[in-house]
């Protein structure tokens, strides 16, 4: 398990601007949808209040969300005689392939009606494109092609992020990974972010890697305003 920083605390306010990124609250990762991550909406209440206090003053929101054409690559389905959680590598796709999930415009890509999405400043929707999958809320998996995400934040003179969401050890994860690359500080609501498991080792291969990183983490009830 990782070390969590129990010297964050009231730090809300004290570094260069911060802003909260929350990551792929959607339905179909939430229990009942076409890729659930477990426990997904049980956080729901403790995002949102993290969404309240980075509304105050020159704080900044983004949501960032799946949003996937139908037949994307990285669909099992879109592969003859696949299966979801497969094994898969192509340029931009894998480790594993998907079950059809967050298909632009339809419920499942929709946020879980709970979210304050109101409060957000920004929704930087990712995965657009149908032969490239999109983890990162910063740079699609050719890790090269870029989402807007850090543009933005560098133009609102943000220079800290906080990230929670789904899932812990994909879209969270790279998401954290990207942010510390690009010279961001990150801090990371562990207990605002839930795993997928696939494969099984994700979630503690993930938290190690962010960890050796120096990516700081935190339960939400340490952040203050």
């Amino acid at each position: 398990m990782v070390k969590i920083d129990l010297s964050l605390s009231e730090i809300i306010g004290t570094g260069p601007g911060d802003a909260l990124v929350v990551v792929d609250m959607q339905n179909d990762f939430m229990p009942g949808g076409a890729l659930p991550v477990p426990g997904g909406d049980e956080i729901v209440p403790g995002v949102n209040a993290m969404i309240r206090m980075f509304s105050h003053a020159d704080r900044l929101v983004v949501l960032t969300q799946d949003w996937h054409p139908p037949g994307h690559r990285s669909f099992a389905s879109a592969h003859a005689g696949r299966q979801p959680y497969d094994p898969h590598e192509e340029p931009g796709i894998g480790p594993v392939l998907w079950p059809d999930h967050c298909v632009q415009g339809t419920h499942g890509a929709a946020f879980h009606r709970d979210l304050l999405t109101s409060h957000a400043q920004a929704i930087i929707r990712k995965g657009c494109r149908i032969t490239m999958d999109s983890y990162s809320g910063f740079l699609e998996n050719d890790r090269t092609t870029t989402t807007g995400l850090d543009g933005y934040l560098r133009d609102r003179k943000v220079g800290r992020v906080f990230i929670c969401g789904l899932a812990l050890d994909y879209c969270a994860f790279f998401t954290a990974s990207d942010a510390l690359d690009l010279g961001y500080e990150v801090v990371f609501i562990l207990d605002l972010a839930r795993p997928v498991g696939s494969p099984p080792d994700s979630a503690s291969r993930a938290l190690r890697t962010l960890e050796s990183k120096n990516v700081r983490f935190v339960r939400s009830d340490a952040v203050r305003y």
